[in-house]
């Protein structure tokens, strides 16, 4: 499977949840490829835009469509990364807001070893 390929099948699944990618190709084609190379690296398709463990468990949070996508497009248009948006904002009706951290940082400074 390829970015192109990804981006179509997701794009099947989570369209009708009302989550859209951003209409930047530029950022979205290669967080695809991000998300292909963690699939490979780790077995499943850790954020690319967290540090991830490799421990599935750990990583749990973080496996897009992270735990966090569905409160960030709600609150701010976006996910973390911005790969997913709100209608709106796919539309041109919204902006998309700074999405700050909402993973715990105990998580993060896992995948560092601290």
């Amino acid at each position: 499977m390829n970015a192109e390929q990804l981006r179509n099948a997701l794009a099947k699944v989570q369209e009708p949840k009302g989550y859209y990618f951003n209409v930047d190709d530029k950022m979205v084609m290669p967080l695809m490829e991000s998300l292909l190379i963690n699939k490979e690296r780790y077995g499943y398709m850790a954020c690319p835009c967290r540090l991830a463990t490799g421990d599935y468990e750990t990583d749990r949070d973080i496996i897009c469509p992270c735990e966090y996508r569905e409160p960030d497009v709600q609150e701010f248009g976006a996910c973390f990364c911005g790969l997913y948006v709100s209608k709106a904002v796919r539309d041109g009706q919204e902006k998309i807001r700074d999405v700050p951290e909402r993973r715990d940082p105990e998580r993060a400074l896992a995948a560092l070893g601290l």
